[in-house]
């Protein structure tokens, strides 16, 4: 018997909002019965699970527990998250190297961790070292 990841659910205060700054991140819709208001927004992402917002009394008090590791598809990671800079992620960490190896730890609108790799393409280029599998300040694989 096997499972699958039905969805990733993110606590948070305002599920519009974070709905929308998530969809402009990973290139999808909101859906369409969202409102603002709402107790839970979601984003069906093409090729995987949907990523569910629940509205949540309580604030972001520690680090994330599980967060998630984004690799570009068509950009490099430093792209990547120029672009998500852009939209409204905040800088939390840099553990780039000069080799081109390691990752960048960015934050949502709610301060929720999420870490930016380097695309397949870029991984491909240049040797993985040891550190690429090393936990991240986010407590993630980097890479």
């Amino acid at each position: 018997m096997s499972v699958r990841i039905h969805n990733i659910a993110i606590d948070c205060h305002d599920t519009y909002a974070l709905a929308g700054f998530w969809a402009q991140v990973l290139e999808c819709p909101r859906q369409p019965e969202d409102f603002p208001g709402d107790p839970e927004a979601s984003l069906l992402p093409p090729g995987g699970p949907m990523v569910l917002f629940l509205a949540v009394p309580e604030g972001k008090t520690i680090k994330n527990r599980v967060h998630l590791d984004l690799a570009p598809t068509d950009r490099t990671r430093d792209e990547e998250v120029e672009r998500l800079l852009g939209l409204g992620a905040t800088q939390v960490a840099d553990q780039r190297r000069p080799d081109g190896t390691g990752w960048v730890v960015l934050a949502d609108p709610e301060g929720n961790e999420f870490c930016v790799v380097r695309s397949d393409a870029e991984r491909a280029t240049t040797p993985a070292s040891s550190a690429d599998a090393a936990a991240g300040p986010a407590g993630g694989t980097a890479a």
